[in-house]
């Protein structure tokens, strides 16, 4: 009778608190697709159809109530500005094919979902500066310690529930990959089995072009990739879309680059135990925007802005990746939980406000035993879940 009782309370308790309902709901989603371009596009959309067609009405209603207009009108005007397939056919031609597939398959309009892969690129299009909160670090492999790059995702809040893990099977000319994303979309983030991998974060600050490669072709690029002398360069060469700050971990070695449309700039600490870390504000790039002049750091206005969230968020990732010689998987785990500053927490829980949250945690492992360990929703509400690669 009491385990009825139980039973019954917290059925109540779910029904009548929908951010409980909605926490309930998240269920990792794992799909692996196999084959190249249109094929693997064409998988991917058959199989979550269904999402994808819930979360393209979502979008659109999201869309519609931030710009109180319809958000046809507002793809549309985007779309006519938007002149990134010319870099996307020439820089990731497959996953051009990939992005016809994902449409066809879903039986989604192509506009549509292109333009739900410029998922930076739209938020830079309106500069909408408090959108993305995303937290970043990278912890190098120091006389045969473990390597890692880890990052909380944080996007909308609609998105919340589908939650989804993609393998990509291994063929002739790709490593095999573990991708976390959402439906409809080629990548947030991502590790291949070589122990190459790739976290991100929004730079609103820095110069963009609609005519570079997006951020998530770029992700795909990175991770399709085993060669450290080619990737390298392809991160540094490219023209970018967006201002991004890329964390890439190529086996023991960590770099972060904050890119913008006009140079590429890595940032370096040189902590002495080679870590790196970042937020949402440009460190080392220069290549700013016109409105960014009166909020760059200076002696008059530092203070004032070590108290804002970015700022918030750096301090608590970089106290911790900074305190030990040795940066293990606990204490990444820590930065990622924590809320030192409960207004501008790094671990972001989905208030149902708009406001964004934690989609997704990651943390990936990319010397010894390979491995991605992610969380649905934020890493203070689940455990983290070790994913492995088929050869491993």
């Amino acid at each position: 009778m009491k385990q009825h009782y139980i039973y019954y309370l917290v059925f109540f308790i779910i029904l009548n608190n929908p951010l409980q309902a909605q926490q309930s709901k998240r269920v990792l989603k794992e799909i692996t697709l196999t084959g190249t371009g249109y094929n693997l596009g064409l998988q991917h959309g058959k199989q979550l159809k269904t999402e994808i067609a819930e979360i393209v009405t979502k979008w659109k209603a999201n869309t519609t109530k931030y710009f109180k207009k319809d958000a046809e009108k507002t793809l549309d005007d985007f779309y006519k500005q938007a002149n990134y397939e010319a870099a996307i056919k020439q820089y990731t031609p497959d996953l051009y094919e990939e992005v016809r597939g994902i449409a066809d398959g879903s039986g989604q309009a192509f506009r549509d979902i292109l333009v739900l892969n410029l998922l930076d690129e739209f938020w830079v299009y309106i500069d909408e500066l408090y959108n993305h909160h995303c937290s970043d670090v990278g912890v190098p492999s120091i006389n045969g310690s473990t390597s890692y790059i880890a990052q909380n995702m944080d996007i909308e809040d609609y998105t919340d529930g589908y939650q989804t893990l993609i393998r990509l099977e291994r063929t002739a000319n790709r490593p095999e990959q573990l991708i976390l994303t959402h439906p409809g979309l080629i990548a947030l983030n991502g590790m291949n089995e070589t122990g190459v991998g790739v976290v991100v974060n929004t730079i609103m600050q820095l110069q963009a072009s609609n005519s570079g490669l997006p951020v998530a072709f770029v992700v795909r690029r990175i991770i399709n990739s085993t060669d450290k002398a080619d990737l390298l360069q392809f991160i540094q060469e490219v023209h970018h879309a967006s201002g991004q700050n890329y964390i890439i971990g190529i086996r023991g070695d960590v770099y972060d680059f904050e890119a913008s449309a006009n140079q590429v700039v890595r940032f370096n600490p040189k902590n002495t135990n080679g870590t790196v870390y970042h937020t949402n504000h440009p460190i080392v790039n220069t290549d700013t925007k016109a409105w960014y002049e009166k909020h760059k750091p200076t002696d008059d206005n530092v203070e004032k802005l070590q108290n804002t969230n970015s700022y918030l968020r750096l301090a608590a990732l970089e106290t911790r990746m900074v305190a030990n010689p040795i940066v293990s998987q606990d204490i990444i785990m820590d930065a990622l939980r924590s809320k030192d500053n409960p207004e501008n927490p790094v671990c972001r829980n989905n208030k149902g406000d708009g406001s964004g949250f934690t989609f997704a945690s990651v943390i990936m492992t990319l010397t010894g035993n390979l491995n991605f360990q992610i969380t649905a929703g934020p890493p203070d509400e689940s455990e983290y879940k070790s994913v492995t690669f088929s050869s491993k």
